[in-house]
């Protein structure tokens, strides 16, 4: 159910506050919007994702992944900024780093798509930031898209003969699997490929 509320409480403001309610809670141009925790799937899948990222991108090339990062609009901070799954930073991006939040566009932003979300929203967000890369991730059948900037908007990168999505930033592919999974690999490197969620 959504709701708009002209004034929110500020009752309610400090009851989400004290019960850490408020943990995923996103500041729109002022307007605040508050999410609903992500489910045990959801995060499930982001910190597997995240952990893959860790081992096979971010090390071996030097870059960043976090999970549940704040990024803002440049001097926006803090009253307009969105919460992706998890963003990934290239060497050339370290400087938007504001510790609390980045300020700016990281390489990749990666959206898991929950029923009902503001994923699709957000992507006009992320295309006036100039964020190159957007992936986002179906919650429930694990079926990936990225979008690639292209102007102002964005534009889906097509899936080449073998059902892959390339990521043309990172040199990460992924693809939807039967039992819903997430294939993910690096491009030339067989060997870092992976099925997720791992387990149940």
């Amino acid at each position: 159910m959504k709701a708009v509320m002209p004034q929110v409480p500020e009752e309610i403001l400090r009851w989400r506050s004290r019960t850490g309610a408020d943990r995923w809670d996103e500041m729109w141009e002022g307007v605040l919007h508050m999410a609903p925790a992500p489910t045990r799937q959801h995060q499930r899948l982001a910190v597997q994702i995240h952990a893959w990222l860790e081992t096979y991108w971010a090390r071996p090339r030097g870059g960043e992944v976090d999970l549940s990062i704040n990024v803002a609009s440049v001097g926006g901070w803090p009253h307009d900024y969105r919460i992706p799954d998890l963003v990934l930073l290239t060497p050339d991006r370290f400087p938007i780093d504001r510790d609390d939040y980045l300020e700016g566009a990281p390489a990749v932003v990666v959206e898991i798509r929950s029923p009902g979300d503001e994923t699709l929203e957000k992507l006009p967000f992320y295309a006036k930031l100039g964020v190159p890369e957007v992936w986002s991730i179906d919650r429930d059948s694990r079926a990936p898209q990225i979008l690639r900037l292209s102007g102002n908007d964005y534009e889906e990168v097509p899936p080449d003969v073998e059902g892959w999505l390339q990521s043309p930033v990172t040199d990460v592919r992924l693809r939807a699997e039967p039992g819903n999974k997430l294939a993910i690999q690096i491009h030339d490197a067989p060997a870092s490929r992976r099925l997720l969620p791992e387990g149940r």
